[in-house]
């Protein structure tokens, strides 16, 4: 059998396919960007028929580009934007709404509501996660309660609900599966983690119906296959994670204490904890890393929701870039004398805060601000928000050494300001790996590897590649101000919750 592996990034902004030959080397891709909307401040929604077709498109592209044919895939992994969810008719899988996406705030009434009632230790003991409108759970319960006609409907089992990649399973194997991974499903606010199954008590808090949850496998598993209309043959669909998971994965962080943080969108760091399910004491997420063979390995998390949305609000809303790309050489044209600090709290902020009211802000500005403070302000900020998410995983477990070295990918890590920066702010090295794609590497590992063309974990590990090291730099007393600068900065920006 060919080693050609063939992996689905399903993405926030855009959707990329892979082809991966034997060597686990790129063949071919595809990439296509899908709209943003924005329907009411705080919510933002995907339409799932446009990231269908993105799906289908790019995979086409991708074996196109390779000059390969389905036939010749030997297995397909998706990975793909968690949170994100869709309802759609059993039936004819037509979504009843628009996917609400990871981003979205709207639930953050029926949070606090959740809370007030005293239920938020319920859910952080089972699930690992905070009561916050980040996770899938309650934008099912909002679907259902203003949707017309749509809690009725999934009590008589006409409707299903998952994440994305519950929806593309279904969509490509012509309706025939309906599946999630136990990493997306441990991001629901349904999923008890130490038991791996869904929870009725938490379900039935939320008044979600368990029949139109998905079956919930390991990472590498049998998903089915893909209706041979679609390529012009049948894949095998034998992989399947969460984009971060996935990521770690593609980093080889397979030992307990590796650490990996992806640079996107938004920002999202894991630290391996191995079979320790760690409780967090400091606002931090406990979730699953992956799961293989039956055997659960835990992390914990910490989420930003904007980093490189920062970059592309100067871009885009600002217009004081031409290309994200230009970011890191501006922000080192900054006048080393302002203190500039960007909050970017544009749709709340997360780990170690988790308040969905904060907003955006600036302080520091100076008659002399400019672009290039703008920039600077932009990218520390990113590395800020890491710091805090480092600090806050060495209080959780003591697996998190002083000297942890931080694995990277993601958008943003191109830039050598950036991390260098960031290495500077950690006061930790940060290791640039040679393939930047590591997200759809790690889904397409699971998929190759489960349909036995591609190496085991321990010898996967060993192919992973440091392509630059990025060691601390800046001195103590520099390193102490800007921290403290930055903490006063989120402390002001806080709302009163």
């Amino acid at each position: 059998m060919s080693g050609f592996v063939l992996a689905i990034d399903q993405g926030t902004t855009s959707t990329r396919a892979i082809l991966f030959n034997g060597e686990m080397r790129i063949a071919g891709s595809g990439q296509k960007e899908f709209a943003q909307h924005y329907p009411a401040s705080g919510w933002v929604e995907h339409d799932p028929e446009e990231i269908w077709s993105s799906v289908v498109t790019t995979a086409k592209a991708a074996l196109k580009k390779a000059g390969r044919n389905a036939s010749e895939v030997a297995a397909l992994g998706i990975t793909n934007q968690r949170e994100t969810v869709v309802i759609w008719e059993r039936a004819t899988g037509k979504p009843i709404h628009n996917a609400i996406v990871w981003q979205d705030r709207r639930t953050a009434p029926l949070c606090q509501k959740l809370k007030k009632q005293g239920l938020e230790k319920t859910f952080t003991r089972k699930t690992g996660l905070l009561l916050d409108p980040y996770f899938s759970g309650t934008k099912i319960a909002w679907m259902l309660d203003r949707v017309k006609g749509a809690r009725k409907r999934a009590e008589k089992g006409e409707l299903l609900a998952g994440t994305i990649d519950s929806f593309l399973i279904w969509r490509l194997t012509g309706g025939k599966v309906h599946a999630t991974d136990a990493t997306n499903a441990s991001r629901t606010l349904v999923y008890n983690i130490q038991e791996n199954a869904w929870d009725n008590e938490l379900l039935a808090v939320l008044k979600i119906p368990a029949r139109m949850l998905p079956e919930v496998k390991d990472c590498a598993d049998d998903f089915g296959r893909t209706e041979k209309s679609l390529f012009g043959a049948e894949i095998r669909i034998l992989g399947v994670a969460g984009d971060q998971h996935a990521a770690t994965i593609g980093q080889a962080c397979f030992e307990p204490g590796m650490m990996k943080s992806t640079y996107g969108t938004g920002c999202f760091a894991l630290l391996n904890t191995g079979s320790d399910l760690v409780r967090s004491k400091n606002r931090l997420l406990t979730t699953i890393a992956y799961r293989l063979n039956g055997k659960t390995t835990y992390a914990l998390e910490g989420s930003i929701f904007i980093a490189g949305a920062a970059v592309q609000w100067l871009r885009d809303g600002l217009k004081v870039l031409g290309k994200a790309e230009q970011s890191g050489k501006l922000a080192a044209a900054a006048d080393a004398t302002q203190n500039v600090y960007l909050v970017p709290a544009f749709v709340g902020l997360g780990a170690p805060h988790w308040d969905a009211n904060a907003r955006g802000a600036i302080f520091g500005l100076t008659r002399n601000s400019g672009p290039a403070e703008f920039a600077r302000a932009a990218l520390e900020s990113v590395a800020f928000q890491t710091r805090d998410l480092l600090d806050a995983m060495r209080k959780d477990w003591k697996g998190a050494s002083a000297r942890t070295v931080l694995r990277v990918d993601g958008g943003m890590v191109a830039s050598d300001w950036t991390m260098q920066r960031l290495a500077d702010i950690l006061d930790a090295p940060v290791d640039r790996p040679t393939i930047l794609e590591t997200t759809a590497l790690g889904a397409a590992w699971l998929a190759g590897s489960q349909a036995g063309v591609w190496p085991a974990a321990e010898t996967f590990a060993k192919k992973w590649v440091l392509e630059r090291r990025f060691q601390p730099e800046m001195d103590a007393p520099t390193r102490a101000v800007k921290i403290a600068g930055w903490r006063d900065a989120v402390r002001r920006t806080l709302s009163k919750q």
